[in-house]
């Protein structure tokens, strides 16, 4: 053997392959270089004719062995047993190892082999291992802490769900728990440890190994917790984490690296990492390399890179707030926030004031629309047919998921500020709730003021009265839910009659609620419809007994500009 070999017989690899077995010859040429021998387990499953090629590809490397091959199942004692095969053997026929690193087929060292090798041997009593009781862990999936210990796992989780859950019902059901073996304390970790000679021959070698072996053979995922749990038993030093780089999703799958986290891959410091995308080329070219080429010496830490990973989860679980996949919408409750950005929403005040759509986008800067829920067309600004992110003015393009066009919207304009109008001639049937529980919307509504078209035009007062009860009827509901306890909107309600009073002082709350702050008030306001005689015209809507409460109190003889008794103050829901 060369010097090489010399130095690196200190270090031994075991290493499971059942797959990309081009790749998990070029690592093991990798380890073999620097002297580490190297026992496989090649999964059963994969077809004789597949593993026979892999053998003989590495036939002329001198201290590689091969074990008897086991089933290797996801979650099943197969893994385990895989693995005290190959311990043995490693143990057996390489008397000067002195650690003996777990590895995949898809594990890839960031590292010069020999730093991992001098590494351990300035460690040489120190077993590598997470391993932490249940009640320590946050990264347990499925329900299943001290359970996994204390219950029977017959059947498999991938193959028979059907099974494995209606046996661990009942289970349950009659109060079933199995009997921990004397002496131990169960512990869950990593898969992927580094382990003394000392510590693994002393649990491959325990009188009571039959009876933990039965024991574990019916935990689930008894390779996250054999052994470390056993090696809590023997190890002079155990140092809780694992030399290998490998991070989980939510659903506690492995993260994949691919070619575009080399750079994240170099930060983590890392000895190994897994899981490696077999056409990775760059990272294989780029971590298989000599010394010169490879990363500096220092400790592990894989902390730095855990806040990225940490951001990932959180993205796929919960989101970007206000933007909505096509492929996925969340569960009720699950959203950050409903929309992605403040947006203000104005309930009457087109039908008050003349132009006031122009009017509040020169006060405020911000993009004003008309109704967007008009039952002809959504009324973009400056009469607009589409807008940002192809969205278009059709109704019924519209009306076929309102709530994602509003979203869409309002996510497509992150920067501006979008105000529209709405009411009870609109179609928000639907999404009123939605808008009510969104804590974005700030929503300014003179109720009543529906009435003023109606007084406005020239049809027939039949015509008028039904559309007026119709109309109160709508506004009096879209009312009950904006005052609901479950509102979350910044919501201000007016009647018209308390508006007009004073309606300087709302017209300046609403422009500072938007951000558009003027210490010296509004220096222009919006142009208020005439309202002369329509006192009257809510008297014979009340002669005709249509009473139209929702407006306030209006004298018949009432003159819009009659000086002001009392200035009534608007109110605040949420």
């Amino acid at each position: 053997m060369n010097e090489g070999a010399d130095k690196g017989a200190g270090v031994g690899i075991v290493m499971l392959v059942h797959t990309a077995f081009d790749r998990a010859e070029q690592v093991a040429r990798h380890w073999a270089a620097s002297g580490c021998p190297i026992v496989f387990h090649v999964d059963r499953a994969v077809p004789t004719k597949a593993y026979n090629a892999f053998v003989r590809s590495l036939s002329d490397l001198p201290d590689i062995r091969f074990v008897g091959r086991h089933r290797c199942e996801w979650g099943t004692w197969g893994l385990v047993a895989a693995t005290q095969a190959a311990s043995e053997v490693m143990l057996r026929d390489f008397p000067n190892v002195r650690h003996v690193y777990l590895a995949s087929g898809a594990c890839l060292p960031l590292r010069p082999v020999q730093e991992l090798i001098d590494y351990l041997a300035e460690r040489p009593t120190t077993d590598f291992i997470e391993s932490a009781t249940t009640a320590d862990v946050p990264w347990t999936i499925g329900g299943l802490d001290e359970e996994r210990f204390t219950l029977r796992f017959p059947f498999s989780w991938r193959r028979n769900r059907y099974l494995f859950d209606k046996y661990v019902e009942f289970q349950r059901r009659i109060g079933f728990k199995r009997k921990i073996p004397n002496g131990i304390v169960p512990h869950m970790g990593s898969q992927w440890w580094c382990l003394t000679r000392q510590t693994l021959s002393a649990i491959l070698e325990d009188p009571d190994r039959k009876v933990y072996d039965s024991y574990f053979r019916r935990v689930w995922i008894p390779d996250e917790s054999y052994f470390q749990t056993l090696a809590r038993l023997y190890s002079r030093r155990i140092e809780s984490r694992s030399l290998t780089l490998s991070k989980f999703d939510y659903q506690g799958k492995p993260h994949i690296f691919y070619d575009d986290h080399l750079q994240l891959l170099r930060r983590s410091d890392c000895f190994v990492a897994r899981k490696i995308w077999p056409f990775a080329d760059r990272l294989y070219q780029a971590f298989l390399t000599d010394q010169d080429g490879a990363m500096k010496r220092t400790e592990p830490n894989p902390g730095k890179i855990d806040r990225i990973f940490s951001k990932a989860v959180e993205r796929r679980t919960r989101g970007r707030p206000g933007l909505y996949m096509q492929s996925r919408f969340p569960a009720p409750g699950r959203e950050i926030n409903l929309t992605c950005a403040p947006y203000s929403v104005f309930e009457g005040f087109s039908d008050l004031f003349e132009n006031f759509e122009t009017w509040l986008a020169r006060m405020t800067g911000a993009r004003v629309h008309g109704h967007l829920f008009a039952p002809e067309r959504a009324e973009f600004s400056d009469g607009q047919t589409v807008m940002n992110g192809a969205l278009s003015d059709s109704a019924k393009l519209r009306d076929y998921n309102k709530w994602a066009f509003l979203t869409n919207l309002i996510w497509n304009t992150r920067g501006e500020r979008q105000c529209f109008q709405i009411g009870p001639r609109d179609h928000i049937k639907g999404i009123e709730w939605n808008i009510a529980m969104d804590p974005n919307a700030q929503i300014s509504v003179i109720s009543g003021a529906w009435a003023i078209p109606l007084f406005k035009s020239n049809e027939n007062f039949s015509e008028i009265r039904n559309k007026a009860a119709f109309l109160q009827h709508t506004e009096r509901k879209h009312l009950d839910t904006l005052r609901s306890e479950w509102s979350k909107a910044r919501i201000r309600i007016w009647t018209l009659a308390e508006f007009i009073e004073a309606p300087m002082e709302p017209l300046q709350t609403i422009i500072d609620e938007i951000g558009k702050h003027n210490q010296t008030g509004l220096a222009e306001v919006p142009k208020m419809a005439d309202l002369t005689g329509f006192g009257q015209f809510l008297q014979n809507l009340k002669n005709q007994g249509m009473h139209p409460y929702l407006m306030g109190d209006f004298p018949v003889a009432q003159d819009q500009n009659e000086p002001q008794h009392t200035k009534p103050k608007p109110y605040l829901v949420r």
